[in-house]
C-alpha cells in the first residue's frame, strides 16, 4: 500500500506554480508565431525577433516542465491538480507549436499529424492503464522522442543561421527523428501495456480457479 500523501489536494505549491507559469507562457508563444506568419508592413521587420521570442519562451517552458516534475517527485508533492494540469500543459505547448510551425511551412504536415496523433493515442492508453490500475513507464524511445522534439521545435521557431549554425536544417532533422521515434515509442508503450493487461487477466483467472475456503 502506498503511503498517504499529505499534499494530494494542494494547489499552491512550487511544482504547481511552475506548471501554471508554463501554461501562461503558451499564449506568448502562440502570439509570437502568429505575428511571424503575417506579412503586414509593420510586423515583417520584427519576424526574426518574434522567432527568437517564441524559441526562448519555448525553452523556458520546457525547463519548467523538467523542474516541476523533479521537485514534485523529490519532495513527494504529487497532487491531483498537478497530475491533471501538467500533461495538458505539455500537450498544449507542443501541439500548438507544431501546428503554427506547419502553418509557417517549416515542418511538413505529415510529421505534425504523426506527432499529434501519437500524443492522442498515448493519452488514451494512459487513461486505459489508469482505469485498470496499471502503470506503464515511459520507454527509451519515448524519452528520446521528447528530447529531440524539445530541441527541434525552438530551432524551427528561431529559423536563423547565427554563426553559421543551420537551425532550419537541424530543426527539421530532429523533428523527423522525433516522428520516427514517436511511432516506435507508441508501439513500445502498447506492448508494455498489453503484457501487463495479460498478466492481470491471468492472475484474475487463477484466483477464480482456486477453491474457496470453507
Amino acid at each position: 500500500m502506498n503511503p498517504p500523501n499529505p499534499h494530494e489536494w494542494e494547489i499552491d505549491n512550487l511544482p504547481n506554480r511552475l506548471t501554471i507559469f508554463r501554461v501562461l507562457l503558451i499564449p506568448l508563444i502562440i502570439g509570437s508565431m502568429f505575428l511571424n506568419s503575417l506579412n503586414w508592413e509593420w510586423v515583417t521587420g520584427w519576424h526574426k525577433v518574434l522567432g527568437y521570442v517564441a524559441a526562448w519562451t519555448f525553452v523556458a517552458a520546457s525547463i519548467t516542465d523538467f523542474f516541476d516534475g523533479y521537485i514534485a517527485r523529490k519532495r513527494n508533492i504529487v497532487t491531483v491538480f498537478g497530475s491533471f494540469l501538467d500533461p495538458i500543459a505539455d500537450k498544449f505547448l507542443v501541439i500548438s507549436s507544431l501546428i503554427l510551425l506547419q502553418d509557417l511551412g517549416r515542418v511538413p504536415g505529415l510529421l505534425v499529424v504523426v506527432l499529434v496523433l501519437r500524443e492522442l493515442y498515448i493519452t488514451a492508453l494512459r487513461l486505459l492503464a489508469t482505469e485498470r490500475g496499471l502503470s506503464v513507464p515511459v520507454g527509451q524511445a519515448g524519452k528520446w522522442k521528447t528530447a529531440t522534439q524539445m530541441v527541434g521545435i525552438p530551432l524551427l521557431m528561431a529559423f536563423d543561421r547565427p554563426w553559421g549554425i543551420p537551425m532550419p536544417e537541424l530543426g527539421f532533422g530532429l523533428i523527423a527523428i522525433a516522428s520516427l521515434l514517436s511511432v516506435f515509442s507508441a508501439l513500445e508503450y502498447s506492448l508494455g501495456l498489453l503484457r501487463k493487461l495479460k498478466a492481470k487477466r491471468k492472475a484474475a483467472n487463477e484466483r477464480e480457479r482456486q477453491p474457496s475456503n470453507p
